[in-house]
This record gives structure tokens, C-alpha cells and sequence, in this order.
């Protein structure tokens, strides 16, 4: 418990122990990902599932917190477990190489608290909200390009991605194609979205459900849309 001191007066003994026993699925162990699975890790979520089947590259080192330059061309979801054993060994991390599409998701996220949508793909995201419903998880969003992010948490048949993305972008991977990612901008999206599942497995604090944090580090803006529906 001394890994966990740090979080006490943040955290209650009881709320450390209920993360150490929640499931967590990471779609995604890119920019986003690589971040989300750090910080989940350190505070002692004791289920990962890493899903990814891409492997890094030279892009990849601005701004990827799992890649390295001895791991080029080595799978992002098995170097994230092999980093996540350094940091805390006392949880488990599985990593799965595959591409998520409508053929396999519901077997890879069955049985988990929270799926966690790390993706640069508009249309997969699509495909995670649908299944995550269907199986009655609660599912964080997050979403960057450039020096712009988002954040919201979609409970099963909310439906929020339909209010964010129109149907005439649903095909598209998303504003990061366009306008890069530099370093900072995966960190504060992913610490918001751990915030979110934190919250959701303790069921504490104000969620951002229904309501979408748009944020702009270039004009510091911090807006928060809410959809009534």
C-alpha cells in the first residue's frame, strides 16, 4: 500500500482497493493511449486490457510516451505492457495486437468497467460507442489535434459522439491528420479522461457526461458544451 501513499488524501483506502479490483480497456496505446495506460497504472487500476496492432515508428517519438528509439517497429500494445511491468508490477496488463473493428470488439471489451477511447479513427469510434452500449459499459472519449482537444464520458445509449461528429465526417481519421500533435497536447487530454474513469468506478464527482470539454491550449480556452437531450 506505501506505492499508494501519495493518493490518500486524494483517495480513501477503500476507493484504492476498489480501483486495484476494476477492469479497465484501453482502445488505443498511441499518443492518447500510451499516457492513459501510464496513468491508470500508477494509480492502481489492477486490469489493463491494451488493445493495439499498430506498431511504432520514428513519428511517433514527438509525442508517444511508450515509444522509444530501441523499440522502432516493435508493437505498441506489447511494449506498453512490458513498460507497465516497470512501473507496477502488482497489476496486470494484457495486450492485444489487433485493429478493433465491428468483428472483434465485443469480445475484446466484454467483462470490463470502463472502455477507454484512445483512437484517431472517427469511424471506429463509432464502433466503440455502439458495442460499449450494447454491453452496457460507460465509455470515455477523448480526441486531439494539434493544440486543440476533447473530452466527454458516454453512458450506454447516450449517444454523444452523433452530437459531436456530423454524418458527413464519420469516414474521416479526424483533425490530428491535419494539424499533427505536438508533445504536450496527448498528456492533458489523457489525465482528463483518467479522471473520468476514476470517477466512474468510485462513482465521485461531476462526470462529463452529456457535455463535451473543448479545450485550446493556444487561446487558453477551457469550454464546456453541454448537450440537452
Amino acid at each position: 500500500m506505501k506505492r499508494y501513499l501519495k493518493n490518500m488524501n486524494a483517495l480513501s483506502i477503500e476507493e484504492i482497493k476498489k480501483l486495484n479490483e476494476s477492469k479497465v480497456c484501453v482502445i488505443g496505446c498511441g499518443g492518447l493511449g500510451g499516457y492513459v495506460i501510464e496513468m491508470l497504472g500508477r494509480i492502481g487500476i489492477g486490469y489493463i486490457t491494451a488493445i493495439d496492432g499498430d506498431v511504432f515508428d520514428e513519428t511517433n517519438l514527438n509525442r508517444q510516451l511508450m515509444s522509444h528509439t530501441k523499440n522502432i517497429g516493435m508493437g505498441k500494445a506489447e511494449e506498453a505492457k512490458k513498460r507497465m511491468k516497470l512501473v507496477n508490477p502488482h497489476i496486470h496488463i494484457e495486450a492485444v495486437k489487433a485493429m478493433v473493428d465491428e468483428s472483434n470488439i465485443i469480445s475484446l471489451i466484454e467483462d470490463h468497467d470502463v472502455v477507454v477511447d484512445a483512437l484517431d479513427s472517427i469511424k471506429t469510434r463509432f464502433v466503440v460507442q455502439s458495442s460499449t452500449s450494447k454491453l452496457n459499459i460507460p465509455m470515455v472519449h477523448g480526441a486531439i489535434g494539434g493544440f486543440y482537444g476533447q473530452v466527454t464520458t458516454i453512458f450506454p445509449y447516450d449517444n454523444t459522439l452523433d452530437f459531436i461528429y456530423s454524418k458527413d465526417n464519420r469516414e474521416d481519421k479526424g483533425i490530428e491528420k491535419e494539424l499533427g500533435n505536438p508533445s504536450f497536447t496527448p498528456p492533458l487530454i489523457a489525465s482528463i479522461e483518467v479522471a473520468e474513469v476514476v470517477k466512474i468506478l468510485l462513482n465521485r464527482g461531476e462526470l462529463l457526461r452529456r457535455k463535451v470539454l473543448y479545450i485550446d491550449v493556444m487561446n487558453n480556452s477551457f469550454d464546456l458544451v453541454d448537450f440537452d437531450y
